[in-house]
């Protein structure tokens, strides 16, 4: 994340060079732009500048050239252009558009293919695996992207991709089965293997009752708009950004059981007492969330660890360390954590 924070120092100054005024909404409790003046929303060097007429969006363009070229930067002129709310724009993976008056954020088409592109090619690849392998490879993917663009409004699509993924999963089976009955290959692959969901049809591994996940299956959370300029960095904020990831609401997507343990830990490691998660800020991307869902399973594990003098302890059940400490850590319980921040991202 070296480029995005490179070029939010770079870049730092540019809602003012636009023309973007706030003031004090104590509505709000926060400051807000005020009417008639742009909003500008970027993430390192993508930004969106939200206008009341074309002309402003012209003259928003206008102020930003000369204050770009100052910092040896210019505006990629074959991505820069002018659009309605009614025509829509993509952003970040993202589609705002207004529909007969109703503003909406959806996956934007693009986002949808190239998720459609590489289930398909995961799929592909797996042809020659068994099924364990295939829900080791598919299952992050999912969980990944669905964690990104649960706080849109992505239902619809959501239930699109799940088809899908049906279908490949479908094709997948029959491939590796040629010469089997399409009724043995639904017996052996698809049946009620998820707990509390009376769904016949999940794609799953008969010898050990894992599943494949769907998007579907991800609640929708509305994001929570943070307050003003209010920063993670800001030490005088340290109150409202713990209260905020404390607050009931997009919970890291792990099971129950790692969630539980997770807040009995306060999110700190049994051994070091360090941040098992990272608590500073979300994923990003839905690459970021696979990454990050890859580092809490990693960071799991059955404890295992010898006290001074006795055998393995199982009275406490599932310990959450670093890797690298239980590499380090051979002899002695580990320390409880102490209870300092929240856990996952906000």
């Amino acid at each position: 994340m070296i480029s995005p924070l490179i070029f939010n120092i770079a870049l730092h100054g540019m809602e003012a060079a636009a023309g973007v005024v706030y003031r004090w909404d104590p509505y709000r409790e926060s400051n807000g732009s005020v009417p008639g003046t742009p909003v500008l929303i970027r993430y390192a060097d993508d930004l969106v500048a939200l206008c009341d007429s074309r002309e402003q969006a012209e003259q928003v363009k206008a102020r930003l050239t000369p204050w770009l070229a100052s910092r040896g930067l210019a505006f990629n002129e074959d991505k820069t252009r002018v659009v309605h709310l009614d025509e829509g724009l993509d952003f970040l993976g993202f589609n705002v558009r207004r529909y007969g008056g109703k503003l909406l954020i959806k996956p934007s088409a693009g986002a949808v293919r190239r998720i459609r592109r590489r289930l398909s090619a995961e799929m592909a690849a797996l042809r020659g695996a068994n099924v364990a392998a295939v829900l080791r490879k598919i299952n992050p993917i999912v969980r990944g992207w669905a964690a990104y663009y649960r706080g849109a409004v992505s239902t619809e699509t959501f239930h699109k991709l799940d088809r899908h993924l049906w279908r490949l999963c479908y094709k997948w089976a029959t491939y590796r089965h040629p010469k089997k009955s399409k009724h043995w290959v639904v017996n052996r692959y698809f049946g009620s293997f998820h707990p509390t969901r009376r769904d016949r049809w999940v794609f799953g591994n008969r010898d050990n009752g894992s599943y494949l996940l769907r998007f579907g299956w991800t609640k929708i959370i509305r994001h929570d708009l943070v307050k003003g300029t209010s920063s993670p960095d800001d030490p005088a904020l340290s109150s409202y950004w713990t209260a905020r990831r404390r607050k009931a609401g997009p919970e890291p997507p792990v099971d129950r059981g790692r969630m539980r343990q997770l807040q009995a830990q306060h999110g700190r490691c049994a051994a070091c007492g360090g941040l098992l998660l990272d608590a500073d800020r979300p994923p990003t991307s839905p690459q970021e969330w696979e990454q990050w869902l890859a580092v809490t399973r990693k960071a799991i594990t059955h404890k295992a660890i010898t006290e001074a003098g006795t055998g393995p302890s199982d009275d406490h059940g599932m310990l959450l360390i670093h890797t690298h400490c239980r590499r380090r850590t051979v002899t002695g319980r580990p320390a409880a954590p102490t209870p300092r921040h929240a856990i996952g991202p906000a």
